[in-house]
């Protein structure tokens, strides 16, 4: 593996474990069973291949070019996400809830984890900037940069298969009903922290 590389799979690394809302998601999902953690991590590595096909394309730059667009996209995407949000911490409300429905919302893992990362117009933006950085001059673009998106998502299925393993292990702690709705309480207003800034960063702008 060249220098720039390594260079490139590390600063990936470091965005895919970037805590946020992808990471929340799965935080909730997997307290139910590793597998809608991990199927949830399935869904955000899908949302991470269509920004960087995206990217790869240039089709990202549209959304430079179209202010309403990407506006409309943010939008989008606070909305969802400070759904997901209220909705865990509606949950709360629920006496004597069993820890799996107080983790709540996780009927459809895959496709939370999937709109969650897809309605982020920032990562193709994101990727869109990242990835010529790493195409060494001369060099042919295409293969390169689908190989830059390949390792993109495989940091993505790998590092979220983590998170729902840890949380597995910790399962029966974080399953006991104060530890549970503790948890599920601080993930539920991360994604809703998360969705206001995002709903009121381009109304603002």
């Amino acid at each position: 593996m060249d220098g720039q590389l390594i260079a490139f799979t590390g600063i990936a690394a470091g965005l895919v474990a970037m805590p946020g809302a992808d990471f929340a998601v799965v935080v909730r999902n997997a307290l139910v069973s590793r597998r809608a953690g991990v199927v949830c991590g399935l869904g955000i590595a899908g949302g991470l291949l269509v920004h960087t096909t995206l990217a790869v394309a240039g089709v990202a730059a549209v959304l430079v070019a179209v202010p309403t667009l990407f506006r409309a996209l943010q939008l989008l995407g606070g909305a969802y996400v400070l759904h997901l949000g209220v909705r865990a911490l509606r949950a709360l409300r629920r006496p004597a809830a069993a820890p799996e429905e107080t983790a709540a919302g996780t009927a459809h893992p895959l496709r939370q984890g999937f709109v969650t990362n897809v309605l982020n117009p920032k990562a193709s933006l994101t990727f869109l900037s990242l990835l010529p950085q790493f195409v060494p001059a001369g060099s042919p673009a295409l293969p390169r940069t689908l190989l830059l998106a390949l390792i993109v998502c495989t940091l993505a299925l790998v590092w979220f298969q983590l998170v729902a393993l840890l949380v597995e292990r910790l399962g029966r702690w974080l399953r006991r009903p104060r530890a549970a709705r503790g948890l599920q309480a601080g993930t539920g207003a991360a994604l809703t922290a998360l969705g206001a800034a995002l709903l009121l960063e381009p109304l603002l702008a």
